[in-house]
């Protein structure tokens, strides 16, 4: 009987906060422990090891140290991009990795007569076969699958994984709605067992000769969302697939990072006094020794502004008390005085998303790359692109070509001739 890990979403470097950033590194760190100790034979990291394409150099190397802990057991590691491993330049430190021989890039995308034909990789112990599709930004992977020559992949015989970084339309939580997805009808037939990432939610499904489609869900915990979950129960981890020519188990393995404690308070009727002494007299009878501590505060205040309650210093007294760190999401508290409209429960980047995808409606543009969610999601990558800095030594002119290059490819534009 053989064993694989698969793994997807450990976004390592997602915060600056250097108590979750050592907390995110060991879960990753810790996974990798759990995978030797399981005697796994190859692992699986269905997209997004880190939170962008060139992470900081640290974080890299944390995560370098403990992938080379499989490494000298012998396991290899499997790897495909999510969207925030893509960079705009085409190379990301997925494929620094690749090169380094550390893990195996397994998107490697053939082009011919206008379709897209994946290479089928077999692992030399096992003798599993496995393909599978990057994520892109904006979107893009849909149009892979598009062009995608299903019937190839689907002849392989043999004990076949299918890799894939990107929601599907039929199983789409409903938290989700507005997320670009695919159809279950896009992912080829005939593979035991379709390894998927991107959706921060674990869950096993079959659906319509597509047995075993299996999202393991954040490793960490990326974002606010994902940190109000755990600190509510729920457990992070991967799956250990074991297997001859076909599946015979496949059980989640938790990888505990903190213990937390979730506080959600209801401001609604309140002025900003007696919300602010609400929440710090509450909070004084939780025991926050050595937890993450998660406050959620929604409602509509009677008087004064959400600004005006001090969650600064509620912040501080909770890591005073000995908090690994306190994250309060207020992003659905507003009050009378204010006709702000906030997105309840997002994130920064999903916030930013959503301002977008209400915005590109009201624009009129010729190309489709500019309209709806993908429109939306051109504009969200073209901010990202505008937020890098120069490099170490490159001059301004370089900075301006490289930003220029990349907005280009990001429109979809590039090869055109230079407008005047």
């Amino acid at each position: 009987m053989h064993k694989f890990a698969h793994l997807a979403d450990a976004h390592l470097g997602a915060h600056r906060e250097p108590n979750l950033q050592r907390l995110e590194l060991h879960s990753f760190d810790a996974a990798m422990a759990k995978c030797v100790e399981a005697g796994v034979d190859f692992v699986l990291i269905c997209g997004d090891l880190f939170h962008v394409g060139i992470p900081d150099l640290g974080v890299v190397d944390s995560a370098l140290k403990s992938m080379m802990r499989l490494q000298k057991h012998g396991i290899p590691i499997y790897a495909i991009y999510g969207s925030h491993d893509y960079t705009p330049n085409g190379t990301s430190v997925i494929d620094i990795l690749n090169t380094a021989g550390i893990l195996t890039n397994l998107f490697r995308p053939g082009f011919s007569g206008g379709g897209l034909k994946l290479p089928v990789f077999i692992d030399e112990k096992t003798g599993a076969k496995l393909a599978g599709i990057s994520a892109r930004k904006i979107g893009l992977e849909s149009r892979y699958y598009d062009i995608l020559d299903r019937a190839s992949l689907e002849a392989e015989d043999g004990f076949k994984v299918f890799a894939f970084h990107s929601g599907i339309t039929e199983l789409k939580p409903e938290q989700l709605s507005e997320m670009e997805t695919v159809g279950i009808d896009m992912l080829p037939r005939g593979f035991d067992y379709y390894a998927g990432g991107h959706i921060h939610q674990r869950g096993e499904y079959r659906l319509d000769g597509h047995d075993r489609i299996v999202f393991p869900g954040p490793l960490f915990t990326g974002y606010g969302r994902d940190l109000e979950e755990t600190a509510k129960g729920e457990r992070r981890g991967f799956y250990l697939v074991e297997f001859d020519d076909r599946v015979r188990t496949q059980r989640f393995v938790p990888v505990d990072s903190f213990a937390g404690v979730f506080r959600e308070y209801d401001a609604t009727g309140r002025n900003s006094g007696e919300a602010g002494r609400m929440i710090s007299d509450d909070l004084k009878r939780v025991d926050v020794d050595g937890k993450l501590v998660v406050i959620r505060v929604y409602g509509v205040l009677a008087g004064g502004k959400p600004s005006d309650i001090d969650f600064g210093a509620i912040r501080a007294g909770l890591v005073g008390r000995g908090a690994i760190h306190a994250y309060i999401n207020r992003n659905s508290l507003t009050s009378k005085e204010s006709s702000e409209r906030t997105a309840q429960g997002l994130d920064p980047a999903a916030l930013e998303k959503s301002l977008l995808r209400r915005e590109v409606g009201r624009v009129s543009v010729s190309s489709e790359s500019l309209r709806g969610e993908r429109g939306a999601e051109t504009g969200a990558e073209l901010l990202r692109l505008l937020r890098q800095q120069a490099k170490l030594g490159e001059s301004k002119r370089d900075y301006t070509a490289r930003m220029v290059g990349a907005g280009k490819r990001a429109l979809g534009i590039e090869g055109m001739e230079k407008l005047d």
